[in-house]
């Protein structure tokens, strides 16, 4: 659809690479369509701003030329590079991780590539990998809801999907990387030799081969991850290019080194009936000018009416037909030339490609009915859309009114209320077959769990294990001072014991922190009843050691404490008070018949108190009598008679 010239922008003094689109594509009655498409190109490639996307600088009109300027990527393509032979795998993976990044970039914003083929995944000077050639990419939304009966895209590369009726996903364009995989690791599309219409019946009615059926030292992991991208059911494939990616950085982790660093051997069988540039795909990087006649198509996209298959150009050709009706594919009609003719070759292929049509079409007429209601559109609809939601008996009616048979399972969902539908498998708007069954999954509502009975009271560990155990999450717990249960023992549950509650509730213990910490009052001192009534204010117990003789604290009185006062203890703690006996007992010594003075420090000496009475003024200063005699407290008063 155009020639694209190396250029030099001398306004900003840069090298851009000038995709012109041939004139005659702009007359006739389809000239509106290709407009179109071409400026629809510039419009997309705008939206994406991405590193591994080849960047639209510009787009316009002189008189009746549409160009568009784009960024100039020095360097070959994927094609380029497997003309040296298959990929090595780690290579291989890193071209499948750069291509899948930057389709992630255009599938965020609603795009679908739609023509992912070698000659599209340019390869710079620096190995860089870079998606070029958004001019069939189209809003998800339009292409899903087009009705021109028109696929563009190349053959080999094509989803089932796009052949059997158009549709494109940004499923399409895993599948795409998928078949580049295939290649990258085996150095062949796996149909080589065969007329595009084979190929595209089996891309429709066969699963895509596995790379390891070529090179048998391939992992199973990689015919898994080829398998999962190549799927025909759309809704088995990653639903866009960003779970692709993961997948793919997700098998690299786990292939060991040796694997990563093997290539497989060139292919020795034919890679196609016209030789190396047959249409299995496998062409030259690019065509010799002389090959291309003026005017014709250049960007190798392929047109097949929905339901038909038609002469399809191969990969790595400039070339491009166009089949708008089956009457075009039994005539054989091709892409004119600047001479009006068409080649040889291409002439050849449009005949055989019409021999084919014409033994569909009257060899096979019931078989093309069968086909059309049995595997083709007409054996498909979709789900639909409002079924999620409903009531489980009102989405039966549904689906039943629209055909299709419905098996149900039953889920708890948090959202959802019980008896509605929560998904249904395929997922609303999701293609089905008419005699499919849809999966529905109906909720049971939020899921209960039963609160677990006898927590208070347990101690902390074993009732946080109790409801771990019955699916709740535990909190941290509330501690709590508490005079009567032990430290660690539950004394209360955020929800009742015994009951259901939602299962994300998270449950928080109350739990023994013991009894509070006090300080411990001064009670030395103190009257025995004064002590007890200080210590029990303070929550504090009170006991009594044996009574012990003080000469300096009287009887009765608190001698000692145990804690001493000011000591931290916690409450219910026990006080020891130890009282005051009052002095000791002593021996009193007999000081009758000793002067005044030496009696007096008898008795002193002993600890005892002195009291002299002098009678007839104690002349002779003898004592003749003393009150208390034997043993008595120290301190005692001893009176004395002096004659």
């Amino acid at each position: 659809m155009a020639t694209v010239y190396r250029a030099r922008d001398r306004r900003l003094g840069r090298e851009v690479a000038l995709k012109v689109m041939h004139a005659h594509l702009a007359e006739g009655v389809d000239g509106a369509s290709f407009v179109s498409r071409f400026r629809r190109e510039a419009r997309a490639s705008a939206r994406l701003s991405h590193p591994g996307v080849v960047a639209v600088f510009d787009q316009g009109v002189d008189g009746d030329t549409s160009y568009l300027t784009m960024e100039y990527v020095p360097g070959t393509n994927l094609r380029g590079e497997l003309q040296a032979g298959p990929l090595t795998v780690d290579r291989a993976l890193d071209v499948a991780e750069q291509v899948l990044a930057a389709l992630s970039s255009a599938h965020r914003v609603g795009l679908v590539h739609r023509d992912v083929k070698p000659e599209n995944v340019l390869i710079g000077d620096d190995g860089a990998v870079k998606v070029a050639d958004f001019g069939l990419a189209r809003a998800v939304t339009e292409v899903t809801s087009t009705a021109t009966g028109t696929i563009l895209g190349t053959v080999a590369y094509l989803a089932p999907e796009v052949i059997t009726s158009g549709g494109c996903t940004p499923s399409t364009d895993v599948y795409a990387v998928g078949v580049l995989l295939h290649e990258m690791l085996t150095g062949a599309l796996p149909y080589p030799g065969e007329p595009p219409i084979q190929v595209a019946f089996h891309h429709v009615h066969e699963d895509f081969p596995p790379p390891s059926d070529r090179v048998d030292w391939l992992p199973a992991e990689i015919d898994e991850l080829v398998a999962a991208f190549t799927a025909r059911d759309a809704g088995r494939r990653p639903t866009h290019a960003g779970a692709a990616l993961a997948a793919v950085l997700g098998l690299r982790a786990v292939l060991d080194d040796d694997v990563l660093q093997r290539s497989a051997d060139r292919p020795s069988v034919p890679l196609g009936p016209d030789g190396p540039d047959g249409p299995d795909g496998s062409g030259p990087v690019r065509p010799e000018l002389d090959d291309i006649p003026d005017g014709s198509p250049a960007d190798g996209v392929d047109e097949i009416p929905t339901g038909f298959f038609a002469e399809v150009s191969a990969p790595g050709h400039d070339t491009e037909h166009v089949v708008t009706s089956p009457t075009t594919a039994l005539t054989g009609g091709t892409a004119p030339d600047d001479g009006g003719t068409a080649r040889p070759r291409r002439r050849r292929r449009a005949v055989l490609a019409g021999v084919l049509a014409l033994v569909l079409l009257l060899g096979g007429g019931s078989f093309g009915t069968w086909w059309w209601f049995a595997d083709g559109p007409g054996a498909w609809t979709t789900v639909p859309a409002d079924v999620a939601g409903l009531p489980e008996e009102d989405a039966l009616a549904l689906l039943a009114a629209d055909g299709l048979d419905a098996s149900t399972t039953e889920a708890h969902d948090d959202a959802v209320p019980a008896g509605d539908v929560v998904s249904t498998e395929p997922a609303p708007g999701e293609r089905v077959r008419k005699d499919g069954t849809v999966a529905l999954t109906v909720s049971l509502g939020v899921l209960m769990l039963a609160v677990p009975d006898d927590l208070v009271g347990a101690p902390q560990a074993e009732a946080t294990s109790a409801l771990r155990e019955a699916g709740f999450d535990v909190g941290p717990a509330r501690p709590e001072h508490d005079d009567a249960a032990p430290e660690g023992e539950v004394l209360g549950v955020s929800v009742p014991e015994d009951s259901e509650q939602p299962h994300d509730t998270t449950v928080r213990l109350t739990v023994s922190d013991g009894p509070a910490p006090v300080r411990v009052p001064q009670v030395v001192g103190r009257s025995k009843d004064g002590a007890a009534s200080d210590l029990d204010a303070a929550g504090l117990e009170v006991e009594y050691a044996d009574p012990e003789p003080s000469t300096d604290v009287e009887e009765g009185r608190v001698l000692s404490q145990d804690p001493e006062q000011g000591t931290t203890a916690r409450r219910t703690d026990t006080v020891t008070l130890t009282l005051s006996s009052g002095p000791p007992d002593a021996e009193v010594p007999d000081v009758v018949g000793m002067s005044s003075d030496e009696a007096t420090a008898a008795l002193e000496e002993a600890g005892f108190e002195v009291d002299v009475n002098r009678y007839l003024g104690g002349l002779l200063d003898t004592v003749r009598f003393q009150d208390v005699d034997g043993t008595a407290p120290v301190g005692t008063t001893v009176t004395l008679t002096v004659w």
